[in-house]
C-alpha cells in the first residue's frame, strides 16, 4: 500500500492481500477519488475540532489528530499517512493540476456548535498565516490552503513502522516551498532522513528514479545545479534510461534545398514489466509527420506553428546519426520509439539544469529545444506533456517567428487547467517528477509575457486578479504613473481598497467601514513596497513593516539594510542585514550587501564569512569570487604587515636588552 500512495498506482494483482476498510481508502487516495477518505468515519475522528479550544489558537490546538478507532499502531501510521497523503493531493488538485475540487474543508472537520464560527474562510485565513515560514508569506489566493496545513501535521509527527513517511515530508516540502515568495531554507531533517531509503528501494528501479529525481528538483530548486545533475543522471541510471544528444542531417525550413547537420536527442526506455505496464505503443510515429497526428485524446492541446518558412519540426533525412560510435546508432533521429513516463520526465529535468547552468543565449535554447521536443513528440501523461508543452512556450517566446504561439499556448494551457479532460490520478501521476508551476504562477508568466511584447493593460489585469500587488505597481511605474501606484498600496492598508471577496469575508470587522485585516506577514510586505515607493517616508515605512511583522519578515530587514547602505551607514547595515540572512539564509543578494558593508567598515573576516555564503548558494556568481579574492589578499596583507610589525618589536626589545 504504501508503494500504491508513492507510485500513484493500485496493484490489482496483489490488492487481494490488502484488504479492509483502511485498505479501502488508500485505494481511493490513489485513484484520485479524496472526498471519500476524507469524510470517513476514521478522518471525522481526527478532524474533530475540540469544543472547549479558543478558534484562534493554532491548527495543532484545534484538532486532536492522534485520535482513532484503530488500536494497531501501524494501522493507525499507515492511516495518518493515507489522510496526509489524501490532503497533500487535494490541496495540489486544486491549485496545481485541476480539475476542480468536489470537497471542502467544511466537509471534512466537524465543527461543533460552540465553534459554529469557524468557517471555510477562517479556516483557509488560519492556514495561510501559518503556512507563512522563514519570513516569506505565503500566497493568499491558493484555494484550500487549509489542506495542505492539515497535511503538514498529519506527516511532521514521528513515523515508527511507515518507511516513506520521510518520502512524503520532502514531497509536503517542495509542494509548500512553493506557496511561498522566496524559497527559504530546508530543515535539515527533512533531507538527512532520505538516506536510508535507497536501500529500501533499490530493488525497484522506477521506485529508486523517482526519488532521485524528486532529490534533483529538490537542489534544482534552491539553484544547487551540480548537485542536481548528479541526482538527475543517477536517476538516469536506476531507470535504464539511454540518452545521447548528437547530430543528424535534416532540414528546418520549408524553402531549404541542403541538409544540414541538425541537433536531436537520441532516448530509448529499458524494457521492463513496468515499462510494459504503462500500455505504451512501441509503433514509433511513422515519418516526420505532425505531433498533432498521433497526439493521446487526454493531454493538453498541442498548438501548431502555421509559419510559412519553418517547418513544424526538423524535418530529419538520414536514418542513422551522423556520429559513427553512437551506441544509439540503432535509432532513426525521424522515427525514435516511446519512452516511458518517468524517463521523459527524467529528460525535461535535465533540460531545465541545460539551462541553468548555461547564460541566456540562443545555443542555450538550442541545445534544451531536442530534449522537449523528444517528449513532446509521444504524448501519454497529461502533466508531462504540459510541462513539456511550458518549456517548449518559454525557449519559443524569444523568436519572432514562434512568440505568437508561445504566448498562444501558454494561453490555452491555461485554459484547460478546470476542464475534465483527463482523470484527477492521471494528472497526479508524476506530479512530484516534474515541477510543474502551479495555476497562478503559470497565469502570472503569461502577464509577464504580455509585459515584454508592451501589452501592459492585458498584464495589468492579470496581476489585479492575482492581486500581485508588487508586479502592479512595476506595470504603473512603466507607464510612469508614480502616483497611481502610491495610491494602489495605500487604499490597501488603509481599507478603501478591497481585495477579492473570498479574502474579505476571511477578514474580522474592527470599524464601521469594514476594514480588512491582513496577515502580519503580507501587511509588512505592503508597507515595505510602499517604503520603495516613496523614497523620503521609506526609513519610517520599513520599520514599521518590521513591528507589524512582530520582528519576523525578511523583506523588511533586507529593505533596511539596502536603505542604510545607500545612506552610507554600514553599521546599522550590517546589522539590519545580519538580521535578515538569519530569517532567510538562501538569499544570495542579501549576503553580498552584507559583504559588501562589511569590506566599507574594512572588517575582512565578515566580508570573508559573507561572500563565502554567495558561492555556497550560486558557485558561479563571478563578483563574489571576485571580491573573496579581494578579501583574502587584504587578509595576505595584514597578516604579513603584522608579522612585520612582531618583527620590529621583537629587534627592538632584543637591543634594549643588550644595551
Amino acid at each position: 500500500m504504501e508503494k500504491s500512495l508513492l507510485t500513484g498506482k493500485w496493484d490489482a494483482e496483489k490488492s487481494t492481500f490488502s484488504q479492509g476498510a483502511i485498505a479501502d481508502l488508500v485505494k481511493d487516495v490513489v485513484n484520485g477519488a479524496f472526498r471519500g477518505p476524507l469524510t470517513s468515519s476514521y478522518a471525522r475522528d481526527m478532524f474533530k475540532i475540540r469544543s472547549t479550544v479558543d478558534p484562534d489558537q493554532p491548527f495543532d490546538y484545534l484538532f486532536n489528530l492522534s485520535a482513532s478507532t484503530v488500536d494497531d499502531e501501524k494501522a493507525h501510521e499507515l492511516l495518518r499517512l493515507t489522510l496526509a497523503v489524501a490532503c497533500l493531493h487535494a490541496f495540489v488538485q486544486a491549485n496545481w493540476t485541476g480539475p476542480n475540487l468536489d470537497v471542502k474543508p467544511s466537509d471534512v472537520i466537524v465543527i461543533f456548535p460552540e465553534t459554529s464560527s469557524i468557517t471555510d474562510d477562517v479556516l483557509d485565513a488560519k492556514a495561510i498565516a501559518e503556512l507563512a515560514y522563514g519570513g516569506e508569506p505565503a500566497y493568499h489566493l491558493a484555494e484550500s490552503p487549509t489542506f495542505l496545513r492539515l497535511a503538514q501535521l498529519l506527516i511532521n509527527p514521528p513515523y515508527q513502522r511507515i518507511q516513506s513517511a520521510a518520502w512524503w515530508r520532502l514531497r509536503v516540502a517542495l509542494v509548500h516551498q512553493q506557496i511561498l515568495d522566496d524559497f527559504v531554507a530546508l530543515p535539515q531533517s527533512v533531507l538527512s532522513s532520505l538516506d536510508p531509503l535507497m536501500p529500501n528501494f533499490a530493488i525497484h528501479p522506477h521506485i529508486a528514479g523517482r526519488l532521485l529525481l524528486e532529490q534533483g528538483l529538490l537542489e534544482h530548486h534552491f539553484t544547487h545545479d551540480k548537485s542536481a545533475a548528479e541526482y538527475f543522471i543517477r536517476a538516469a541510471r536506476a531507470t535504464g534510461l539511454q540518452y545521447e544528444l548528437t547530430g543528424a542531417l535534416g532540414k528546418r525550413t520549408k524553402f531549404q534545398q541542403t541538409v544540414l547537420s541538425q541537433l536531436v536527442l537520441l532516448a530509448e526506455s529499458r524494457e521492463t514489466e513496468e515499462t510494459e505496464s504503462e500500455h505504451i505503443t512501441t509503433e514509433p510515429p511513422a515519418g516526420n509527420k505532425d505531433v498533432s497526428d498521433t497526439k493521446a485524446t487526454n493531454v493538453p492541446e498541442a498548438l501548431t506553428l502555421n509559419d510559412d518558412t519553418l517547418l513544424e519540426r526538423t524535418e530529419f533525412t538520414s536514418s542513422t546519426p551522423s556520429a559513427p560510435n553512437s551506441f544509439l546508432s540503432h535509432l532513426s533521429p525521424a522515427n525514435q520509439p516511446p519512452l516511458h513516463p518517468l524517463d521523459q520526465c527524467i529528460l525535461l529535468s535535465l533540460c531545465l539544469n541545460v539551462r541553468n547552468t548555461s547564460p541566456s543565449h540562443g545555443l542555450t535554447s538550442e541545445q534544451m529545444s531536442p530534449y522537449v521536443e523528444r517528449v513532446i513528440s509521444h504524448p501519454i501523461n497529461w502533466s508531462i506533456h504540459t510541462m513539456a508543452l511550458l518549456l517548449r512556450s518559454r525557449l519559443e517566446s524569444s523568436r519572432t517567428r514562434t512568440v505568437e504561439r508561445s504566448t498562444l499556448q501558454l494561453q490555452a494551457l491555461i485554459d484547460q487547467m478546470p476542464t475534465a479532460d483527463s482523470t484527477t490520478s492521471e494528472r497526479l501521476l508524476y506530479f512530484h517528477s516534474i515541477p510543474l508551476p502551479s495555476k497562478w504562477e503559470m497565469e502570472r508568466e503569461l502577464a509577464l509575457r504580455f509585459l515584454s511584447l508592451g501589452v501592459v493593460k492585458s498584464a495589468l489585469e492579470i496581476f489585479e486578479r492575482l492581486e500581485m500587488w508588487e508586479e502592479v505597481v512595476k506595470c504603473w511605474q512603466s507607464m510612469e504613473r508614480l502616483d497611481k501606484a502610491i495610491a494602489i498600496v495605500r487604499d490597501l492598508l488603509e481599507g478603501r481598497k478591497a481585495e477579492a471577496a473570498v479574502i474579505i469575508s476571511r477578514g474580522k470587522a474592527t470599524s464601521g467601514n469594514h476594514r480588512q485585516v491582513f496577515d502580519s506577514a503580507r501587511e509588512a510586505k505592503l508597507w515595505c513596497l510602499l517604503g520603495d515607493l516613496e523614497p523620503e517616508n521609506a526609513l519610517e515605512h520599513y520599520k514599521h513593516a518590521w513591528s507589524i511583522s512582530k520582528e519576523t519578515s525578511g523583506r523588511a530587514m533586507r529593505s533596511l539594510g539596502g536603505y542604510y547602505f545607500a545612506q552610507g551607514n554600514f553599521a546599522e547595515a550590517i546589522a539590519c542585514l545580519r538580521h535578515a540572512v538569519a530569517i532567510n539564509p538562501l538569499l544570495s543578494r542579501s549576503w553580498f550587501i552584507l559583504g559588501c558593508a562589511y569590506i566599507r567598515e574594512e572588517n575582512w573576516e565578515g566580508a570573508k564569512e559573507a561572500f563565502g555564503r554567495c558561492v555556497m548558494i550560486d558557485d558561479e556568481d563571478g563578483e563574489s569570487w571576485n571580491n573573496l579574492a579581494s578579501i583574502y589578499l587584504r587578509i595576505g596583507k595584514k597578516a604579513d604587515n603584522e608579522d612585520a610589525k612582531v618583527s620590529i618589536c621583537g629587534a627592538r626589545d632584543l637591543k634594549s636588552n643588550l644595551n
